[in-house]
């Protein structure tokens, strides 16, 4: 909603720009798209990692007693 209320003031202020932000929006997102995948490859690859070594403190952490 914010992005959309900072459009219509730009497009306010100066509709040229404004139109060829919303032209260009899409081109930009498809060019960056690959990158966001890569981002999510790697989040994925270091939370595995995380996991693996922190699974012995789990093992060993046990359940906690009640009381």
């Amino acid at each position: 909603m914010l992005t959309f209320i900072l459009w219509c003031i730009l497009f306010v202020i100066c509709w040229p720009v404004a139109l060829l932000a919303l032209l260009l929006y899409p081109i930009v997102w498809l060019l960056l798209l690959p990158f966001r995948l890569f981002g999510i490859a790697v989040n994925g690859v270091l939370e595995l990692i995380k996991s693996i070594i922190l699974l012995p403190a789990k093992l060993f952490a046990g359940k906690p007693k009640r009381a």
